[in-house]
C-alpha cells in the first residue's frame, strides 16, 4: 500500500519525545543489534528485518501477556520489555531512525475482538523507507500468535491484521512522522493498559486523515 507523507523527508529521521532514539538504553540496543562493523557487510534492508524482528519477537505485546503497565515512549517500552502496538510502533521507529532508516507511523481501523459486534479500536503500524528499494514498506511489529503472521517482507505486504473493508475496517494512508495526537492522548490518559485496551483504545481516526 502506498502511503502518503505528511512531512517532509528529514522529520521522519528526527528524534522526539515518543521517538526517544538517544536515549542511552536504545543507543546500547542498537550497538548490540547492529554493532558498527556490521555496516561493511549488511545493507539497510537487512538492518531493518533485524530491528524489526527484534521489537516483534522480543518486546511482548502488553494485552497479550496480561501486563497492565502503560508505556509509551520508545524508551521505556524498551525498558519495561512490552507495550501494545502503539509503543512498540514508537520503539520500532526509534530504533530505525536511529541507524538512518527514515521511519513512521501509519494505522488501521480494525474491529476489536474479530467482529464488528465487538467495537472497533486503532492499530498501529510502522513505515520505513528503504534507500536500495526507492520506497516506502509498511512492517507491524505487534506480535505473533496464534492466527497473527506479520513478517518483513518486500514484495506483497504480510502484516499481522489484513483489512477487511466490508466489516468497516480502513487502511488509513496517512505517514504520520510523529504519533499521532489520538494516540499519545489515550497513552497518557488511562492509567490501567489492560481496561485502556478493552475499553478506551480511539475507535477511528479524523475524516481527513482517510485521504
Amino acid at each position: 500500500m502506498l502511503t502518503r507523507m505528511k512531512a517532509p523527508m528529514e522529520h521522519y529521521l528526527r528524534p522526539s519525545f515518543w521517538l526517544d532514539y538517544h536515549s542511552e538504553p536504545i543507543q546500547e540496543t542498537v550497538l548490540k543489534l547492529v554493532p558498527p562493523t556490521a555496516g561493511k557487510t549488511q545493507d539497510e534492508v537487512e538492518t531493518a528485518r533485524i530491528l524489526f524482528e527484534f521489537v516483534r519477537d522480543r518486546i511482548r505485546h502488553s494485552y497479550d501477556a496480561r501486563l497492565d503497565t502503560i508505556t509509551a515512549t520508545a524508551s521505556d517500552t524498551l525498558i519495561e520489555g512490552h507495550g501494545i502496538c502503539y509503543a512498540k510502533s514508537h520503539l520500532l521507529a526509534a530504533l530505525l531512525r536511529a541507524c538512518g532508516i527514515p521511519s513512521g507511523l501509519c494505522y488501521q481501523r480494525l474491529t476489536l475482538f474479530d467482529t464488528p459486534e465487538s467495537g472497533f479500536c486503532i492499530h498501529a503500524l510502522n513505515t520505513a523507507f528503504l534507500r536500495p528499494l526507492n520506497r516506502w514498506i509498511r512492517l507491524d511489529a505487534r506480535g505473533n500468535k496464534p492466527g497473527v503472521n506479520a513478517q518483513f517482507s518486500l514484495d506483497a505486504e504480510q502484516l499481522a491484521f489484513p483489512v477487511r473493508e466490508p466489516l468497516g475496517e480502513i487502511d488509513y494512508p496517512a505517514n504520520y512522522c510523529d504519533p499521532h495526537p489520538l494516540i499519545v492522548r489515550t497513552l497518557t490518559a488511562n492509567r490501567s493498559g489492560i481496561a485502556m485496551y478493552e475499553q478506551y483504545l480511539p475507535t477511528s481516526l479524523p475524516d481527513e486523515d482517510r485521504i
